[in-house]
């Protein structure tokens, strides 16, 4: 491992290390101050992955998503289905997206 990438694996273990001091004291932490160690978590995570890639052309097995946004169900709305239904399948026709 060349000094780039090892350099943000040691800064990713860091990361994960302080993330996890702060976990442990949660009752006594304030909220500002884990989402600052969530947000350099994240950070060291992309600068790991992008050293690896661009010196060794190998990718992570697994990524990190953004965070899912609650206020995309309201977008769904499940109009009367048939009740009748004896299968108990949900009939994609009677959904509207709006």
């Amino acid at each position: 491992m060349s000094s780039n990438s090892r350099e943000a694996l040691n800064r990713l273990v860091a990361a994960l290390e302080h993330h996890l001091d702060l976990a442990q004291n949660i009752d006594v932490v304030q909220p500002s101050l884990l989402e600052h160690a969530e947000e350099a978590l994240r950070d060291a995570f992309f600068t790991y992955d992008d050293a690896l890639f661009t010196e060794f052309d190998v990718e992570l097995p697994f990524e990190i998503v953004e965070d899912y946004d609650e206020d995309e169900d309201d977008d769904l709305e499940i109009d009367d289905l048939d009740e009748d239904d004896e299968d108990g399948d949900v009939d994609f026709d009677e959904i509207e997206i709006d």
